[in-house]
């Protein structure tokens, strides 16, 4: 692990003492410099840990390059359905930062980022649409990929390869008619 990255687990630790981020590589480099470090927050320390990164001086996270999200249903020795996850740059620092954060049926939910950072909006919007994950807070959780008033959820692992029925009233345009 870098001094950098090093020195923000630290913050971290000092910062949320009561929290076990439990501190994870996520990728591993060539070099000792390209590793890439994971850390998992509960959903009900996000908002204030998410807010820590942005601001310390020590982190200084100032963007949010890409927030998805994994079903892990059926996973082996996975003991919560959905993990949303952060992928956190610090532009200033030039370091990056995985934050974890797991959730689990019957209403999965987590605080959203869009205040700290503006592009979580339509990241979060997708992660709603896609698997069902709620992100209170959020300042317009309309769904982006699929229609108001759609059932479910496509990306989720219990969802059915051939969908619900939702592709049974639309035309079938061939090659030759298009």
């Amino acid at each position: 692990m870098t001094k950098t990255v090093q020195r923000v687990i630290t913050a971290l630790q000092e910062a949320f003492p009561d929290v076990d981020f439990a501190v994870a590589p996520l990728l591993a480099g060539r070099r000792p410099e390209e590793e890439q470090v994971c850390v998992r927050v509960p959903p009900t320390r996000l908002a204030g840990v998410m807010r820590f990164l942005y601001e310390d001086r020590r982190c200084r996270f100032e963007q949010l390059c890409d927030l998805t999200c994994v079903d892990y249903l059926n996973f082996p020795e996975a003991t919560d359905r959905f993990g949303v996850t952060y992928a956190l740059l610090s532009l200033t620092l030039g370091h990056r930062l995985w934050v974890k954060c797991f959730v689990n049926d019957p209403d999965p939910e987590v605080p959203s980022a869009t205040g700290i950072w503006q592009g979580a909006n339509w990241l979060e919007r997708e992660v709603w649409d896609m698997f069902g994950v709620r992100f209170t807070g959020h300042p317009d959780l309309r769904r982006i990929l699929t229609w108001e008033g759609f059932p479910a959820h496509p990306l989720r692992k219990d969802y059915p390869l051939r969908g619900r029925g939702e592709r049974e009233n639309y035309e079938v345009i061939h090659r030759d008619s298009a």
